[in-house]
């Protein structure tokens, strides 16, 4: 990838992996970074249905695949088979930016200290970084995002740093309490930022414009298919793809370097946002 990606034309990123991979056969609950090993046809298949879909940017499934969240498992092979998949399904259609999630400790709690958190960030980085870039996303706590991306510049990537903004009235802070103006003041050094999940594509172009007027860098945005509702006990996502795409413009005009979905979505999303990246 061009290290200037201010000059890059937007580019469409793929939808959500979760909730294809369940179609697929895994149960509600499990951490899918297993199926790495387990079941990569069809982790290929998830990676391979967004490139025919028009994705020009394709994750990694490999959101939970550190020593922490995963004591027991490989870590070098799950996190390298994952980079594998997507590298194979993607070929020459599309960059692949390998996912990295929050350890799912909090830092602030004293349920993890900050050496656990940047050794378990340093393998899982060190086994993803020949990705096009590291993608430090769905995060929500400023200060366990920097240990990661102290680890991801540590393993000499490009490193997007995106944001979960779902807490406070309007929506619009981390769980932490960190808002868009804060995270683009703290993640300077990052290569771009971004915000991703806990929210809709209407809220996603408030975040969005905000980070825009706060910094230059690019910017990553992948909105979920609108707020989720409960049916029957089960978690949905109503927003209907044309829903999702008719927004997509006014993200492209709020400064989103990349677009795409996130919880909700699916290669039917990515298909109808991509005329608005021809």
């Amino acid at each position: 990838m061009s290290e200037n990606w201010l000059s890059l034309k937007p580019m469409l990123a793929d939808g959500a992996w979760g909730t294809e991979l369940q179609k697929l056969g895994l149960p509600p609950g499990e951490n899918p970074d297993i199926w790495n090993l387990q079941h990569p046809e069809r982790v290929a298949a998830v990676a391979k249905s967004y490139a025919d879909a028009g994705s020009r940017v394709i994750l990694t499934n490999t959101f939970r695949a550190n020593r922490i969240a995963m004591p027991n498992a490989d870590i070098q092979r799950l996190n390298q088979e994952g980079l594998r998949i997507s590298r194979e399904a993607a070929g020459d259609r599309a960059l692949v930016f390998a996912s990295i999630g929050p350890s799912g400790k909090l830092l602030g709690m004293g349920d993890v200290d900050e050496d656990e958190l940047l050794e378990a960030f340093r393998e899982q980085a060190w086994a993803l970084c020949d990705a096009d870039a590291l993608l430090i996303e769905t995060m929500s706590d400023m200060a366990e995002a920097r240990i990661a991306l102290r680890a991801a510049k540590e393993a000499g990537a490009m490193v997007i740093v995106s944001f979960a903004f779902d807490t406070g009235r309007a929506k619009d802070r981390t769980m932490t309490g960190a808002t868009p103006e804060m995270v683009a003041a703290e993640f300077q050094d990052a290569d771009a930022i971004g915000a991703n999940c806990g929210m809709g594509i209407e809220s996603a172009v408030e975040i969005c414009g905000r980070l825009r007027a706060a910094t230059e860098l690019p910017l990553w945005i992948k909105p979920n298919a609108g707020l989720p509702v409960m049916v029957n006990g089960e978690v949905r996502y109503t927003q209907s793809p044309q829903a999702f795409a008719s927004g997509v413009p006014r993200l492209l005009q709020a400064g989103a370097t990349f677009v795409g979905g996130c919880c909700g979505t699916s290669p039917e999303f990515i298909r109808a946002a991509a005329p608005m990246f021809s």
